[in-house]
């Protein structure tokens, strides 16, 4: 199987951050102390509620989930487009790939959510909310009701945007950094939104934005990276090495 002579740059070391960031929320029990000291007051509550609801929950979230979803939406229609668009056709396979991408991002974390059982801060007590704070790792007690608030699903549908940096990565450098921090904000607003509401905490967001990465840089691997960048199996370069060395000797 041929992988990106890159694998480092684009999965190992972004792999590795995103363990060790989370292993240091985790372990520090840093979520409860980044709410408090920038979202959450006991005398007011959210900051992203009451007088901040305005552009928490209905700009940032309800308004702004349509940029996630028109742009998949493009990508998907533009995929279609290019069998009959001359020229659309040289780009088909990034379009597909940014739908695509964009499609596995938002559906995987949107799956995890309902599997991890985690309470959104909203329900926590000394949040506003009623239940018990269980770490990730931790069995929950019975009689709790269901969660589904871990990974964020919002901000991983602002972090899928970075499909649109790998596919452009090969063919427009200056456009795919562009696109690359333009993605990066808007996940960024969109995990700032959300944890100003209560509906999610700092460790959620982060795991969104590690999953979207990762998931999007193993997708360039499989359709979109150059030739240039792949490396062949160990074993067909070692017996073309044979070959050259029982050649040299002939």
């Amino acid at each position: 199987m041929l992988v990106l002579k890159e694998w480092r740059r684009l999965v190992w070391w972004p792999g590795i951050a995103f363990v060790l960031a989370f292993a240091i929320v985790e372990i520090g029990q840093l979520d409860r102390a980044i709410a408090t000291a920038f979202f959450y007051r006991p005398q007011t509550g959210w900051l992203g509620e009451g007088a901040g609801a305005w552009w928490a929950r209905e700009l940032i979230h309800q308004d702004g989930r349509w940029l996630p979803r028109s742009v998949a939406a493009l990508a998907g229609f533009g995929w279609l487009a290019s069998f009959a668009v001359p020229a659309l056709k040289p780009w088909r396979r990034e379009l597909l790939y940014v739908f695509c991408g964009m499609a596995l991002v938002i559906g995987l974390v949107g799956g995890l959510k309902e599997l991890t059982n985690v309470d959104c801060p909203w329900d926590l007590a000394g949040f506003g909310g009623n239940n018990p704070y269980v770490p990730l790792f931790e069995h929950r007690p019975h009689g709790l009701k269901h969660a589904a608030c871990f990974p964020a699903a919002h901000s991983s549908s602002g972090f899928a945007l970075l499909a649109i940096y790998f596919a452009l990565r090969g063919r427009a450098p200056r456009a795919a950094r562009v696109a690359f921090w333009s993605a990066v904000a808007v996940g960024v607003t969109f995990s700032f939104a959300q944890e100003a509401r209560g509906a999610h905490f700092f460790s959620h967001d982060l795991t969104s934005a590690g999953i979207a990465w990762l998931i999007l840089a193993w997708l360039y691997s499989a359709m979109l990276a150059p030739k240039a960048l792949q490396i062949e199996p160990r074993e067909r370069k070692g017996e073309q090495a044979g070959s050259e060395t029982a050649h040299d000797v002939a």
